[in-house]
């Protein structure tokens, strides 16, 4: 594994609670300006969330797309998932990324894969059934929306009772996915934020995700629409 000099590291402790119940996790994030791999706002709630339905995921396998840091893949696998981490087959160091979370919570059986949005790759095509799909901020640059959702389109028809789970940042009023969705045969449903409690600026005893304004959601198949896309 490429690593950054040591100097550049700093461990960020997050830690989940419900009832009795506590989970901490350590994330290595990587100062260096070079690497700018860190825990972003959005990834924060999903992981609350992922934590809130720990239940449901348990002995299921999940996926995660673009996880650089891996903060919500690390938390379901620290949950009792089956946990796949995938970041971009291009960005070897994001990949490196992933693997040092992992070893920094003690995960010796998480698949590292690379994934490239938009291709049907072998390592696309070899992945067993999933039960989830996990995605923190993916939808960062327009240009790169339609990639991640030909790919979770893919994904939903190969497994389709499994669920896109997914947080969004707001950065621009004139942004939409509503037309993609469409177009790729997806449906996606809001989930207020107080509903897993992740309304505050401060998640799991961190500073995030501060004053952004953070969207979770739910994407899934709609079937006949998605064949008919897919297959035209």
């Amino acid at each position: 594994m490429s690593s950054p000099d040591n100097s550049d590291l700093a461990l960020k402790e997050f830690t989940f609670e419900e009832d009795k119940d506590t989970l901490t996790v350590s994330i290595p994030e990587v100062l260096d300006p070079q690497y700018g791999m860190y825990v972003w706002p959005g990834a924060v709630v999903l992981a609350q969330y992922v934590w809130t339905f720990r239940k449901e995921i348990k002995n299921n396998t999940v996926l995660e797309l673009g996880a650089g840091v891996s903060l919500p893949g690390v938390v379901a696998a620290k949950c009792g998932a089956s946990v796949i981490l995938s970041d971009s087959a291009e960005l070897p160091r994001c990949l490196d990324n992933c693997r040092r979370s992992c070893e920094a919570n003690g995960l010796g059986d998480v698949r590292v894969l690379g994934l490239t949005w938009g291709e049907v790759s072998p390592e696309l095509l070899s992945l067993p059934p999933l039960h989830t799909i996990l995605g923190s901020d993916v939808f960062y640059e327009p240009e790169d929306f339609e990639d991640v959702l030909v790919t979770v389109s893919f994904l939903l028809r190969t497994n389709p009772e499994a669920q896109f789970w997914t947080t969004y940042q707001e950065r621009s009023a004139d942004w939409s996915m509503e037309a993609l969705l469409h177009k790729w045969g997806l449906q996606c449903s809001c989930v207020p934020l107080d509903t897993f409690g992740a309304q505050g600026n401060r998640i799991a005893r961190s500073s995030l995700p501060g004053n952004h304004t953070i969207q979770m959601m739910l994407i899934t198949a709609r079937l006949p629409q998605l064949q008919e896309t897919l297959y035209q």
